[in-house]
């Protein structure tokens, strides 16, 4: 499932698309984002999937989370 996040326009006016969380690709920078009801809730920091789990990609600390969608983290 592809959402497009209107209120997250990046430069240029565009919005960047979501991907569906089982496509992630593993150690890579991501944004991740969690649907509740009809908003998306985007989390502040760049995380990483692994074997293991999802963890903050900048201190290797796991995260317990069940994310919906990935998007490239741009820096």
């Amino acid at each position: 499932m592809t959402t497009r996040d209107a209120s997250d326009l990046s430069k240029g006016g565009v919005s960047p698309t979501w991907e569906g969380i089982a496509v992630a690709p593993y150690d890579r920078d991501l944004e991740l984002a969690v649907i509740e009801g009809n908003a998306i809730h985007r989390l502040v920091f760049p995380c990483r999937r692994t074997l293991g789990g999802w963890i903050k990609a900048e201190t290797a600390e796991r995260i317990v989370v069940q994310p919906t969608h990935w998007r490239p983290w741009v820096r």
